[in-house]
């Protein structure tokens, strides 16, 4: 019996050859896992209606973590337009199985490194070494939205938000309405396990991303829970930043960063911002963790356009896999990992389209797996 049981999940478009990529160099560091398919995708939603089938919610149940390529999304006229015509007009709607699956399992942290690795030509600066914590479950991606906004909605929240009253004029019907929802344990546990990082990994502070002299009560609420939670640490420095100011900062100064925190929307925007500074998507990794279970994936989507080319850049999964292996607590299978892909990217002799060279998918994957 194998050590691990891993929930495979390619999804669609290029998650397929990502995930193919990934199991050669798993293989030739020779996990002991054994790898459970599972079905998610598009072409579940056009057949089943159902991106993320609930069988794919039972098998990740069963399994010590699971591995995602990635999967297309489409707004919600395209979704249903694809759908079989046996499901057409059933009132089914698309939803993100990603978003779903971190809320369902309360993956309630995305962590995201963000490295710039020596030889890389598409670094913007070499000493980049930062890390994005993310808020998974709460939000703007709580998913609790109205469409058309009836009238008792409207009452009720203008009983607390009297800036309501300026839509007086505006009909439901030409309204829609996100709520952003923050409780104090979900940032309590992202910001406590921000500090824990920090703490083990020698980041001497942690710069909390909010808005809170706009949303007030939102952003106000993970400030007051991130200034409590630094007294547990007087070694490691606080510091507050506005998002607006923050994406300026990480342009201009990213070195002066380490360990930054932030809910959900503002985290996938840094988290792709600080991306981009270490050589874009096709090196960022990820992974959606809980206290017991964890899904590990990049962060890339499909890329419908370049499905079935072998072409897309696969460090961004292999760095993926290295995060899984940590996770496992295969602690010298991770260091090997990532030592042989920092090895290619800097001989630089193998190197996909988005660096200015011709290799495959596959060629990056066996250069690395030849390191091993």
């Amino acid at each position: 019996m194998a050590k691990y049981k891993i929930a495979w999940l390619p999804g669609d478009g290029v998650g397929v050859e990502v995930m193919e990529a990934a199991r050669i160099v798993l293989d030739k560091i020779k996990l002991d896992a054994e790898y459970i398919h599972g079905d998610i995708g598009w072409e579940f939603w056009k057949a089943e209606g159902e991106a993320l089938p609930e069988r794919t919610m039972d098998l990740l149940n069963t399994v010590d973590c699971g591995l995602f390529g990635a999967i297309t999304s489409k707004p919600k006229e395209e979704a249903q337009a694809e759908l079989i015509p046996e499901l057409q007009g059933k009132g089914l709607t698309y939803r993100s199985p990603i978003v779903r699956l971190r809320q369902r399992l309360q993956l309630y942290y995305n962590l995201r490194p963000c490295k710039a690795y020596a030889g890389n030509p598409l670094n913007y600066r070499e000493n980049i070494d930062l890390v994005v914590f993310r808020e998974n479950a709460e939000g703007l991606y709580s998913g609790v939205e109205f469409f058309p906004v009836e009238d008792d909605i409207r009452e009720m929240m203008k009983k607390y938000a009297p800036a309501l009253g300026n839509f007086d004029d505006v009909p439901g019907s030409d309204m829609a309405m996100t709520t952003r929802v923050v409780t104090i344990r979900g940032a309590d546990r992202i910001i406590r396990r921000a500090f824990e990082y920090a703490q083990k990994h020698g980041y001497p502070t942690v710069t909390l991303v909010e808005k809170p002299n706009v949303l007030r009560e939102t952003s106000g609420m993970m400030v007051r829970v991130a200034r409590e939670i630094q007294k547990e640490y007087p070694e490691i420095e606080l510091w507050e930043t506005n998002i607006d100011a923050m994406v300026m900062w990480l342009v201009k100064n990213p070195e002066d960063y380490g360990v930054l925190v932030t809910g959900n929307l503002f985290g996938d925007i840094i988290s792709d911002l600080s991306a981009q500074l270490v050589g874009g998507l096709g090196f960022a990794s990820s992974g959606n963790i809980g206290d017991e279970l964890a899904v590990f994936e990049p962060t890339h989507g499909s890329a419908p356009k370049y499905a079935g080319q072998y072409k897309v850049n696969p460090n961004a999964m292999l760095l993926t896999s290295k995060m899984m292996l940590g996770w496992l607590g295969e602690t010298e299978k991770a260091q090997a990992m990532e030592k042989a892909i920092a090895d290619v990217i800097k001989d630089g002799k193998v190197r996909t389209y988005d660096m200015g060279g011709d290799s495959s998918t596959i060629d990056v994957a066996n250069a690395v797996a030849e390191r091993l």
